[in-house]
């Protein structure tokens, strides 16, 4: 009975062994989706009141471990039994990111100046202010399932050929470390200028203001980066996924192929939503 105990003990180590290779591989290709997938997240954590972008971060992280918990199953069992599936669900998530990088560039270009300069709490009520909040988490948490299929998915591809135990150890740990690293550098991020305000408190005063007058910066530049991701990943889905497109772009960088591709598809979806608006309100 002891020999088969530490033989037991021995599977666990080489199989931890191997998982830990893995990782490391899986982790390197994620990487860039997981930047985009910061920019993007940062980008819908903003625009809050200061008390409530705490809340609204752990709402959407709440959201972004269930996205997880409905991703991963259907995944190994697609994975397995229906493989053929995951492109065109891939492309279907890229049109939704492509349509929603557009219409942001859309409305900052034909939007941004209609805009009243006011403070929200100024004409919104209360209630009218949580039922905005609450459509924004929503929108940030169905952006997040988008992100995540394209996480798991590129995960899952790095370890096709591994054991199935391996393959749940390694995509699961790759997708909730997501959740946790992401969401964690956002928080640290938007609450930037609490400490500044206490670093000035404490005497340190030019680091403390050189945060506090960063924040509504990077907040800018997030907002930007947000934007462009969304357009890399969609236009990164079609180009891995289509061959003639790959081949036809195939000269040009892969960050200016990817943009391109995204934007052309984005505005398309994007014509194609506000002529349906248009005639839908005839």
């Amino acid at each position: 009975m002891a020999v088969g105990f530490l033989a037991l003990l021995d599977d666990i180590g080489v199989l931890m062994d191997d998982v830990a290779v893995v990782t490391q591989v899986a982790a390197k290709k994620t990487a860039g989706i997981l930047g985009d997938d910061l920019a993007v997240s940062a980008n819908k954590a903003s625009g809050f009141t200061a008390s409530r972008e705490l809340p609204v971060l752990w709402a959407i992280g709440k959201g972004s471990m269930v996205n997880k918990l409905i991703i991963l199953p259907i995944a190994f069992l697609l994975s397995a039994f229906a493989p053929w599936a995951i492109i065109p669900i891939l492309m279907l998530g890229g049109l939704y990111l492509a349509y929603e990088g557009a219409e942001k560039v859309y409305e900052y270009f034909f939007h941004h100046e209609s805009k009243q300069r006011v403070s929200a709490l100024d004409v919104l009520t209360p209630e009218m202010v949580l039922e905005n909040e609450r459509k924004k988490i929503k929108s940030a948490i169905v952006t997040d399932f988008i992100l995540s299929i394209e996480i798991v998915i590129i995960a899952l591809s790095t370890v096709t050929t591994e054991p199935l135990m391996t393959q749940i150890v390694v995509v699961s740990f790759i997708a909730f470390l997501a959740t946790i690293g992401v969401y964690g550098i956002v928080a640290l991020l938007v609450r930037m200028d609490d400490v500044g305000y206490r670093l000035i408190a404490k005497g340190k005063e030019d680091i403390g203001e050189f945060l506090v007058s960063a924040l509504p910066k990077v907040i800018k530049a997030l907002t930007v980066i947000g934007t462009i991701a969304m357009l890399l990943v969609a236009g990164g889905i079609f180009l891995h996924n289509i061959h003639s497109l790959h081949e036809l772009l195939h000269g040009l960088p892969a960050l200016f192929s990817e943009l391109l591709i995204g934007s052309l598809i984005g505005f398309m979806v994007l014509f194609f939503m506000e002529l349906g608006k248009f005639f839908s309100n005839k």
